[in-house]
């Protein structure tokens, strides 16, 4: 049985599908009233091909567990599932509880892992499969695939490669999985690490910091995720696409200026952002439209 959500819970689903691997039941989630739900739908996907499904509030609802029981599976996956599975769940399946990560467990097992190794300014990261535990993130590692992380790869661009990793490492390990035979190497989470969800107020730009952290921000929280934000002028405003190659200023941090044909801004360390991407109270701001002029934000 499958516990799936978002993109890598719809490819998952359906590397397990194509496998020829009966999935007995789909539970997943309902879409939050006034998230933005640009990914894929499991419960459509399920839906496509038969598939019984439940969507409760919280995995602990007796109700789920007694459908989990009923259904008997070998197996059990949660593939970007947002909730914890407890233990009376994970002891059901005769083979095994499986969960995908969207990081190289163990480094940044917890939540958003992809938006928080951009965020980082780390150079890869990938899928991890892995046996669970009630521990978050902590089981045996079975298998992993690793991404590249470019200098100007936004959240939602390295996603889609972890998305299509994850799909790599089930359908490699398929059979395996399936025949009680998947490989298990203890992870060791001292050299790992940790890391707890987003919220929109935590992309606030630090004008302050270097050119390198504020590009890292804007595009680890870039659409569709809320997007990096700032004050210009007494205005609200969001800063949704930069550039990594900075430029020497003289600009006081926290100023956005025209240069040429583009737009900068100035951070703590002397350098200046290319600027692709300027709102300011849900407006485009284009070049032309500071003819000489700056905007100045709090640092």
């Amino acid at each position: 049985m499958v516990f799936a959500y978002h993109n890598v819970g719809c490819r998952c689903l359906a590397v397990l599908l194509a496998r020829g691997i009966e999935v007995r039941l789909v539970v997943t989630h309902r879409d939050a009233p006034g998230e933005n739900i640009w990914f894929d739908s499991v419960a459509a996907l399920a839906a496509e091909h038969g598939l019984p499904v439940m969507a409760p509030e919280s995995p602990a609802d007796p109700a789920l567990l007694a459908g989990v029981r009923d259904a008997a599976p070998d197996l059990l996956f949660s593939l970007y599932y947002r909730h914890m599975l407890g233990e009376a769940l994970l002891g059901v399946p005769r083979l095994g509880a499986f969960n995908m990560h969207g990081s190289l467990l163990p480094h940044y097992r917890g939540r958003v892992p992809v938006n928080w190794a951009v965020i980082r300014g780390e150079r890869e990261t990938g899928a991890s499969l892995h046996h669970m535990v009630a521990r978050p993130d902590a089981g045996d590692l079975v298998d992993q695939q690793a991404v590249p992380i470019l200098p100007d790869d936004t959240a939602r661009q390295v996603f889609d490669k972890v998305t299509v990793a994850a799909e790599m490492v089930l359908d490699r390990q398929a059979d395996a999985l399936a025949a009680g035979t998947a490989p298990r190497r203890p992870l060791d989470l001292t050299s790992g690490s940790y890391f707890g969800g987003r919220k929109p107020e935590d992309g606030r730009i630090h004008w302050t910091r270097p050119a390198r952290e504020v590009h890292d921000l804007v595009r680890g929280v870039a659409p569709p995720y809320p997007g990096a934000f700032t004050t210009l002028e007494g205005r609200p405003a969001r800063v949704l696409r930069t550039l990594h190659r900075s430029l020497p200023t003289t600009e006081p941090p926290g100023t956005v200026y025209r240069d040429g044909d583009r737009l900068l801004a100035a951070c703590g360390d002397g350098r200046a952002l290319p600027v692709l991407h300027l709102e300011i109270a849900g407006q485009r701001v284009m070049p032309t439209d500071l003819p000489g002029g700056r905007l100045r934000a709090a640092a």
